[in-house]
């Protein structure tokens, strides 16, 4: 923590309040998924473009492990140029956007509807187009995967595939908004020192796997390149061996986001080889953040949001060390492209 434990662009009263409000959306969540299983669910699209579909991905490998609904990741501007005939009558796609503008999910819920699917839309922004399209609505801003994981546990409690549901969420409605300000504070010294000794990296390369890939790849590309404007390469961790390895030397800036889920054997095996060959590598594990609140066997699902914590403390001081303020763009939204 900073100099009189002064923490810049921290509000924990906001933090604590805004998770808070996130779980209280679970009752909304679950009357729109009981009406939607009582229309009848074939199968389930988690579509996205950008950032959306990294949480996609990991809502859905949070999912393949431990349930057999169909479900399935759809990025927008793939399925607008091959389409998915997998989708159709009885598809719930659902899906989360900030602005309610973006043009590849406006088209993309379009194409849903003719297909014949109904969608299920987590929106940041009232009053915008997307929200005028979406079959079932929840407006509320930040939190995309809590939102995410909290639909995708209901649909698996509700399979039978979830008996922990109740006891689960009973402790992350107790605990874990006021666990995950803790992270932030806790985290905040690592993370200045962090971004002064990345800031003048050519190029960064992270590395996940579980439901920490698709955080890898989202912090890679949304904030290191969109909002930094610093070069990135993101990979799987089960991928890392079959040609990164070769480019890693002694000066080489790895990042590797470390979960608790069952792929964190993919992570350790690459932190073991960095470990022989590198000096310049900087692991954040969510194994390193108590949370006192969360049972053990919890942890695993939640190490997402832990790792974000620390990954939104690099992200204020960088913009610290850089001079550079997040929210400018120089093309996204700016130019036609």
């Amino acid at each position: 923590m900073q100099k009189g434990n002064m923490m810049i662009k921290f509000d924990e009263n906001e933090a604590v309040k805004s998770v808070q409000g996130a779980l209280a959306l679970r009752p909304q969540i679950e009357n729109i998924v009981d009406q939607e299983l009582a229309r009848g669910i074939k199968n389930i699209s988690w579509i996205g473009i950008g950032g959306t579909w990294a949480s996609a991905k990991q809502v859905h490998v949070h999912m393949k492990e431990r349930s057999a609904l169909d479900t399935f990741v759809t990025n927008a501007a793939e399925y607008l140029t091959t389409g998915d005939r997998r989708i159709g009558k009885g598809t719930l796609a659902i899906l989360s956007s900030v602005s309610g503008t973006t043009s590849e999910m406006i088209a993309a819920v379009d194409k849903l509807h003719e297909a014949g699917a109904r969608v299920f839309a987590f929106i940041d922004t009232p009053g915008t187009t997307l929200t005028q399209m979406a079959d079932d609505l929840i407006l509320y801003e930040k939190n995309e995967q809590l939102k995410f994981f909290m639909t995708a546990d209901y649909l698996m409690y509700k399979a039978g595939e979830f008996p922990d549901y109740e006891e689960y969420y009973r402790q992350l409605d107790q605990n874990l908004a006021q666990d995950l300000a803790d992270v932030e504070k806790d985290a905040d010294s690592l993370a200045q020192e962090f971004a002064r000794k990345a800031k003048d990296n050519k190029l960064t390369y992270f590395v996940g796997a579980g439901n920490l890939y698709g955080a890898a790849y989202s912090y890679a590309m949304c904030y290191w390149e969109e909002m930094h404007w610093m070069r990135t390469k993101s990979i799987h961790a089960a991928e890392f061996f079959h040609g990164m390895l070769e480019i890693i030397d002694e000066d080489t800036p790895v990042v590797v986001l470390q979960g608790e889920d069952s792929q964190r054997p993919l992570t350790e095996r690459v932190i073991r080889f960095l470990d022989k060959i590198n000096k310049n590598h900087t692991v954040i594990d969510s194994r390193d953040y108590p949370m006192p609140g969360i049972d053990e066997k919890y942890r695993g699902s939640i190490a997402h949001l832990i790792v974000h914590g620390v990954t939104n403390r690099i992200d204020v001081h960088l913009e610290h060390e850089m001079d550079h303020d997040m929210n400018i763009r120089r093309y996204y939204r700016k130019v036609e492209y």
